[in-house]
């Protein structure tokens, strides 16, 4: 049997704002399969489980360059907050997307190969990074960056440093500008239902089969009329075609205007949105954990003078 330890408890509570004895028990049925631990959280108690699934799991800042139709986006990680005001790592960070814009590298490799020199380190960016990693004392890394020169206009906006979002489109500079925010406060997957992943698609209908058939168990043990299968059917497509519309940019409502959807918004403002990119600072990157196990044997004994 797998062993589950206290930080895969943390990073599934992190992930889910699930209590953490039942993070525990789907984890123990899962086996140690993170993915297939969330799905079972998810049928168990709904929506509730994926409430903090997009919250960030590490430190650093996003950077942006925008030049006419030109643009980057960069991530830059770090270890601690603390290092995300450094003047010397935002120097380094805002030159790196400048240099993502204008060297069109074609990786992070590329990227630190490139002529850049600062605070008496060089003369290549990577050359630059690992100097200041010994003069802050604290790593730091070039995670992910994309480059948009298509000829589409570019709008773009920063949420702070930890939220950066990009957005190709035709029209109105305004609109645009209040879809990149829009995008930052909603953050969907994809431009249109057509184009969310597939993979999200089937898990999607996978968790809403799921709960359809604990809802059928549970009102069975009742004694309660069970749904038929059409009925079922039309309940679980219903629950995707929901899904879709929360996670799809233009069928989401607009935050300024709960009264029209971001589509109608922009068909009105003359407007079309081409594609957008968005980062989040540390998303998918699997934060230290300080001391989960005191906290996870609190609970066990808590549960046993209780049972």
């Amino acid at each position: 049997m797998t062993a589950i330890t206290a930080s895969m408890v943390g990073e599934l509570r992190a992930k889910t704002d699930a209590p953490m004895m039942e993070c525990k028990r789907a984890l123990t049925e899962a086996q140690g399969d993170m993915a297939k631990a969330e799905e079972l959280l998810r049928v168990k108690l709904g929506t509730k489980a994926g409430k903090a699934a997009g919250r960030v799991t590490a430190e650093g800042v996003v950077a942006l360059c925008r030049e006419g139709e030109l643009g980057a986006m960069i991530e830059v990680n770090c270890e601690t907050d603390f290092v995300t005001k450094n003047d010397s790592f935002l120097a380094l960070t805002n030159a790196a997307a400048k240099l993502v814009a204008h060297g069109n590298p074609a990786d992070v490799a590329a990227l630190g190969a490139l002529a850049y020199a600062q605070d008496g380190f060089g003369p290549t960016l990577e050359d630059a990074r690992k100097g200041l990693i010994g003069k802050i004392g604290e790593n730091m890394s070039f995670r992910r960056f994309k480059r948009f020169d298509s000829g589409a206009r570019l709008a773009t906006y920063l949420h702070g440093t930890r939220i950066g979002v990009v957005v190709e489109f035709e029209g109105d500079d305004a609109a645009a500008k209040d879809v990149a925010m829009h995008i930052a406060a909603m953050k969907p997957v994809a431009l249109s239902s057509a184009d969310v992943p597939p993979e999200l698609v089937a898990r999607e209908r996978s968790v809403a089969a799921a709960k359809a058939a604990e809802d059928a168990a549970t009102a069975m043990a009742a004694g309660k009329p069970v749904q038929s299968a059409e009925i079922v059917t039309k309940r679980i497509e219903g629950g995707v075609q929901k899904y879709l519309k929360e996670v799809s940019l233009l069928d989401q409502s607009f935050v300024k205007n709960d009264k029209q959807t971001v589509g109608q918004m922009l068909k009105a403002a003359g407007t079309t949105i081409k594609g957008f990119t968005m980062y989040v600072v540390g998303e998918g990157i699997e934060k230290r954990v300080d001391d989960f196990a005191a906290e996870v044997a609190a609970q066990v004994a808590s549960a046993k003078q209780s049972a």
